[in-house]
Formats: structure tokens, C-alpha cells, sequence
């Protein structure tokens, strides 16, 4: 018999590996650029997104299960979603503005990127197309969260070599990057067998 705890671990690693944001749908690719620059960077965006991304899969499932049976659900559903991330966004900014404001004055320049991204969103129609219980959205929205922390450090630990000397020139920067990404991911998609 599944436990709780076997539906959550089986959805978090379905989101880290095998449908990795980054590397398996290219979600947020622009902001993992970004953040794989640099250490603080990578910290605080990617923090923002696991945060983001577990609370509005728990809020997705609600709606899901409450909603679904609706007509016009489906036509609705961005908006929908987009509604769930943009209040777990304003809610947590009125928070830490009121009990942490010197921890918003650092974390503001990340808040915008890790919360308003295409892993977030994509994140949320992933896992309310697979369906499941309400451990395994929150499980995926973890596994989401981590697996955009994985690939942004697969790519801040090749940073130096991918614009280094020994690439030519017509390479470096975001070519070599485009085709670093590309080999991760036919990596990945042939180690968990994905067609």
C-alpha cells in the first residue's frame, strides 16, 4: 500500500529528475542564466522558487479538486494559476515587510525573478495534467523547486569553462551554454529512458 511519504518522494523526484523544469521542458531557461552568474544569486532565486513553487501546488490541488468538475475550468486555468502564484506572492512580500523588513531590503532584486518565471507556472499545469493526492502536488512543487536548483548549479559549476580560453570564440557565452544545456539534457533523457 502507497504511504503519504511514498507519494511525496516518488512526485519530488519526478520533478527533480525526470521532468526537470529546465532541462526536460526548457522552463525559466532566462532565469537560470541569470542566477547561474553568481553564488548569491543562485542562492536567492532559486530559495524563492522552491518556496513559490511548494506553496502554490498545495493551493493548485484545492483548486483542482474543488473546481475541476466546472464547465469553463479549463479555459480558466491560467488565469487561475496565475492568480494562486501572484497571492502567494503578495501575501509573503506583506509578511516579511511586516515582521523581517531588513530581509526584504535583500532578497527584493530576487523575489520578482524566482516568483514571476515560466518553472513556476509550468510547474502548476505539469502537475494538475498528471493529478494525484495532495502529497504528491506538494512533493512536485518541491521536486519543481529543486531540480531548477539543480540545473542552475550544474550550470554555475561550468561557468568558467564554458567561457574560458580554451573555447573558441564564436562559442562563448550563451552558444556554448544553449549546447551545454542540450547535452544535460539528452543525458538525463537517456538515463531515465524517457522516448
Amino acid at each position: 500500500m502507497e504511504t503519504i511519504f511514498s507519494r511525496f518522494l516518488a512526485a519530488a523526484l519526478l520533478g527533480i529528475f525526470i521532468e526537470n523544469a529546465a532541462f526536460e521542458r526548457a522552463l525559466g531557461v532566462n532565469v537560470l542564466l541569470y542566477a547561474a552568474r553568481k553564488r548569491e544569486n543562485l542562492i536567492g532565486i532559486f530559495t524563492g522558487v522552491v518556496y513559490v513553487t511548494t506553496i502554490s501546488s498545495a493551493l493548485t490541488c484545492l483548486t483542482d479538486r474543488y473546481f475541476s468538475a466546472w464547465e469553463y475550468y479549463n479555459i480558466l486555468i491560467p488565469f487561475i494559476y496565475i492568480f494562486i502564484v501572484s497571492a502567494v506572492y503578495i501575501l509573503t512580500q506583506m509578511l516579511v515587510w511586516m515582521f523581517f523588513p531588513n530581509i526584504l531590503k535583500r532578497v527584493k532584486k530576487y523575489v520578482h525573478l524566482s516568483v514571476f518565471n515560466c518553472a513556476v507556472l509550468g510547474a502548476l499545469f505539469i502537475q494538475s495534467r498528471i493529478g494525484g493526492t495532495f502529497a504528491s502536488y506538494i512533493g512536485y512543487g518541491l521536486g519543481t523547486g529543486l531540480g531548477f536548483l539543480l540545473a542552475g548549479y550544474l550550470l554555475y559549476a561550468a561557468e568558467d569553462r564554458l567561457n574560458s580560453e580554451n573555447v573558441p570564440e564564436s562559442f562563448r557565452g550563451m552558444p556554448i551554454t544553449m549546447i551545454y544545456i542540450g547535452v544535460i539534457s539528452l543525458a538525463l533523457s537517456a538515463f531515465w529512458g524517457k522516448h
